[in-house]
């Protein structure tokens, strides 16, 4: 074996060693901080049909997968009129509503995240945590966490979350801790009140008359 053969096996060997951590099996790409290890619930790319199992429409809103991206927009104008004259008006599906199902007590989730509109509304577009739990309402200069819609709040002045532009967003959750990501920028929320123990899902909601994308989503289970 040449000098150069020899040189070059040994690198190819360190290169292996260095990768084996990232080519374990359900391991994220993105690192969590909140747990040792994961297991992949779901992923998708939106490559096909919706995947119902995971996800519920919600207020009559219309989905759609289309160019490799989930897009929502508002109900039809029918069902709103119908709505509006009913004892339900504030579910007349104005904003496009969907709900991520089977998510873990503890998890971790990666996806990217578009909501398109004019401008911020009071407490639009959002996500929440649990159904009503941990509301995650996106402003022009700051972003809140409401717990329970009136047992706490905690409010930071960044990261933003910009309207008509994507964004990478991570979430990850264990009791007393929520580490929220966007565009790499990290905040930590810590509370005995941030408990998604009995809720198993993520709500998006976008802005009145305006649309919501997602792409590229990863579940995991931390542990």
């Amino acid at each position: 074996m040449t000098p150069f053969s020899r040189s070059f096996c040994f690198h190819l060997v360190l290169l292996t060693f260095s990768l084996a951590p990232r080519l374990q099996a359900g391991s994220p790409d993105y690192q969590p901080e909140l747990f040792k290890s994961t297991k992949l619930i779901y992923a998708d790319t939106f490559d096909s049909v919706l995947n119902t199992e995971f996800w519920e429409v919600r207020q009559n809103t219309t989905w759609a997968i289309k160019d490799g991206v989930l897009m929502g927009s508002e109900s039809s104008k029918d069902f709103q009129e119908k709505k509006k004259a009913s004892d339900d008006p504030s579910h007349a599906g104005l904003k496009p509503v969907i709900w991520l199902k089977k998510v873990p007590e503890n998890f971790v989730c990666t996806m990217r995240v578009r909501y398109d509109g004019k401008a911020y509304t009071k407490g639009s577009p959002l996500l929440d945590i649990g159904h009503h739990i941990h509301t995650i309402c996106f402003s022009e200069n700051a972003t809140t966490v409401t717990i329970k819609k009136d047992v706490e709040t905690l409010s930071i002045e960044s990261p933003l979350f910009s309207l008509n532009e994507w964004h990478d967003v991570a979430i990850e959750l264990q009791k007393g801790t929520l580490l929220l990501t966007i565009d790499g920028k990290k905040h930590r929320f810590e509370s005995k009140n941030i408990d998604m123990t009995g809720q198993a899902q993520i709500d998006f909601k976008a802005l009145d008359f305006g649309t919501c994308q997602i792409d590229d989503v990863k579940l995991w289970e931390g542990k």
